[in-house]
């Protein structure tokens, strides 16, 4: 099943998730800062649209209140960003790493670890 396409408050509402675990809309409400902090009704409307995404469900009711918990996982949604970001560029990496590099945001560690992951991903390669 392809991942949903998360906007950016829903991004923040699956990160209360994925930090908090199951939690109702209220806790949700809670883990945005005071200020700025969008509207309790906003949302409760975007985690429902977020469970008719499937991008969540409702483990459980107390009360009155739904329990929510995330469907999807922290590094899908990730996957799926970068996905939609290389679209952007025609699939090309070079120049997300070329920014990346320009912004200082990609460290000397950050290419070590990309070099340590591509090594193994060569290997398990080879090994097929």
């Amino acid at each position: 099943m392809p991942q949903p396409k998360l906007t950016k408050l829903e991004l923040k509402i699956m990160e209360a998730l994925w930090s908090l675990g199951a939690c109702s809309v209220r806790e949700i409400h809670e883990t945005f800062p005071a200020k700025g902090r969008p509207a309790y009704t906003t949302i409760q409307t975007t985690v429902y649209r977020l469970e008719g995404k499937k991008a969540l469900r409702r483990a459980k009711t107390i009360g009155n209140a739904n329990i929510f918990e995330a469907v999807i996982t922290r590094n899908a949604a990730q996957n799926r960003l970068i996905d939609d970001l290389l679209s952007l560029f025609g699939g090309r990496v070079k120049p997300v790493m070329a920014r990346l590099i320009e912004s200082g945001k990609l460290t000397p560690e950050d290419l070590e670890e990309a070099r340590q992951a591509l090594r193994q991903k060569t290997r398990k390669e080879k090994a097929q």
